[in-house]
């Protein structure tokens, strides 16, 4: 969320903020709101000066009279005053309370506002291209898509996933489960024992306030799984129940930057996409991922924007998987970011570059919708801290760069040598040694 002092006073910088980003959000409503607002708290502050007044000469009246004030006509008087008054204070102050609620809904309903070194730009082909790493692969046969590797090794069946939830659901079987889970255990592994991130497993189900902290909350809902009957919603990315752990909390400015990581199941409703990569598992209602979440003092944000993305491209070299790394344009960034950068890996089976993981900078825009916030010593007033977050990485769509990018002319596929011990030693996954696959047992 904005700071309400920061669009009062830039307004005409907020709308050209949010033009850039391709938002045409009218801001007359708040400006009249705004205005209102500080009107009727003026005309608060008046009255209840006015009454202090009063009550101050019914004191020195009693005190004159030596009787109740009622017991007179002149304090009777006088009482009739301060409560009418009374009243009076307290419609302006329940007008100003809903001032107050539709000032907010305006605030959570913006955008934040891009960085400067943000591309600018009003689609995806705006986006500028800041580096690559690795070379994709030649085959010297027709690469295919991770749906057909999977389905002739029978360790994905998206037929029967189907079968028992819809489409946009996929079963992992045999190998391919050992596959996504030694996916999620190397990168747990290489993000706390070599980038210093601490491991924590969150709920998957969260509140309402947890998912406005983070800004899915009120504009995507529709993104979103709610429970039904409850305020419980099941969680679209770590990040939000990760990122809500100190929510209405000061941190040490001493242990800044906080880093932490988490595996989860994540859910989508994917509102929006129908007919949008409809194939495989690249978007999927249900997938796994490992998420990197940092709180920084704002001086450190951007410095440790840059660490968080090259500890995320880590994972892929790591892997051996080519990939590249693309500055989002302002009309591409998402809506709670400042700044971000996407890795995108290269997907032999689809010709084409995926996106892996995207990694923002939030600046203090989800701090204060959540409250998080750290105290410098000796100072009164505390702070907002920078949010940030990255995939490290999706498990699902590394899980299909591996298929295709290791892919073999006899249908085999090779299991990169850094995720051999988490396999028992497994070097190659084979049509006739992938273990049982489920139709095997028919």
């Amino acid at each position: 969320m904005l700071e309400l002092a920061y669009v009062r006073d830039h307004l005409d910088r907020v709308e050209a903020a949010l033009r850039a980003r391709g938002y045409r959000m009218n801001l007359d409503e708040f400006r009249h709101v705004d205005a209102e607002r500080r009107g009727r708290i003026t005309e608060v502050e008046q009255f209840k000066a006015q009454k202090n007044k009063l009550s101050q000469e019914a004191g020195r009246l009693k005190q004159r009279l030596g009787v109740p004030l009622a017991a007179s006509d002149e304090g009777t008087e006088l009482l009739s005053k301060m409560q009418a008054l009374g009243f009076q204070i307290d419609d302006l102050e329940a007008k100003v309370k809903q001032l107050d609620i539709r000032l907010q809904e305006i605030l959570l309903s913006m955008p934040n506002i891009p960085h400067s070194s943000v591309p600018a730009g009003d689609n995806p082909e705006r986006n500028q291209e800041v580096r690559r790493w690795g070379e994709p692969p030649q085959f010297s046969f027709a690469p295919k898509p991770h749906w057909d590797l999977g389905e002739t090794l029978g360790i994905l069946d998206l037929k029967r996933a189907a079968k028992i939830a819809g489409s946009r659901f996929a079963v992992y079987a045999g190998w391919g489960a050992r596959l996504e889970r030694a996916l999620a255990n190397f990168m747990l592994d290489v993000h706390t024992r070599e980038h210093g991130y601490v491991e924590v497993l969150p709920p998957f189900i969260v509140n309402s306030a947890a998912l406005v902290g983070t800004g899915n909350l009120p504009k995507f809902a529709g993104d979103l799984f709610k429970l039904e009957g409850t305020d419980y919603w099941l969680i679209p990315t770590a990040e939000v129940p990760v990122t809500n752990l100190f929510r209405g909390e000061i941190l040490a400015p001493e242990r800044l930057p906080v880093k932490l990581c988490a595996w989860t199941a994540n859910f989508r409703s994917e509102a929006g996409s129908h007919g949008k990569e409809t194939r495989g598992i690249v978007r999927q209602h249900q997938f796994q991922k490992v998420e990197l979440v940092k709180f920084a003092r704002p001086e450190q944000g951007y410095q440790e924007l840059e660490s968080l993305t090259r500890d995320a491209e880590a994972i892929l070299q790591k892997l051996g998987l080519a990939y590249r790394v693309v500055a989002l344009c302002t009309g591409d960034l998402g809506f709670a970011a400042a700044k971000t950068y996407d890795l995108e890996v290269w997907l032999p089976g689809q010709n084409s570059y995926k996106e892996i993981s995207s990694c923002s900078n939030f600046e203090a825009f989800q701090a204060r919708r959540a409250g998080l916030r750290y105290r410098l010593p000796g100072k009164t007033k505390s702070d907002y801290v920078h949010t940030l977050n990255g995939s490290g990485l999706a498990i699902g769509r590394t899980w299909m760069a591996i298929v295709e990018n290791y892919q073999q002319g006899d249908g085999s596929v090779v299991i990169p040598e850094m995720l051999r011990p988490y396999l028992h030693g497994v070097e190659r996954l084979e049509p006739c040694q992938t273990g049982p696959s489920l139709d095997s047992f028919l």
